[in-house]
């Protein structure tokens, strides 16, 4: 269930409202004149957030890539090639 606050305790219960962000993980919608205005959210939920959409990125890009050309390798020949790059 979201945690919604009003602006009002942005201001007045500021720690209050970083604390459930830590705590609960989630974010914290601040509403003004009981329209939605504002979303508060931990540092940490917001970098795995933008991880997320950085994998999500990284994933269409493999697709397009992968639905451009008819060029297949198998794990065991990928796992090969990847093996002798770390290694030299």
């Amino acid at each position: 269930m979201p945690t919604i606050k009003p602006i009002s305790d942005l201001r007045n219960n500021f720690n209050s409202i970083a604390e459930t962000c830590h705590k609960y993980g989630e974010p914290v919608f601040i509403t003004k004149n009981g329209e939605g205005d504002l979303v508060v959210m931990s540092l940490a939920l917001y970098e795995q957030q933008q991880a997320q959409l950085d994998l999500y990125k990284k994933l269409l890009e493999a697709e397009v890539q992968s639905a451009s050309t008819k060029e297949r390798k198998s794990h065991k020949a990928l796992m090969s090639e990847l093996r002798e790059r770390i290694n030299g």
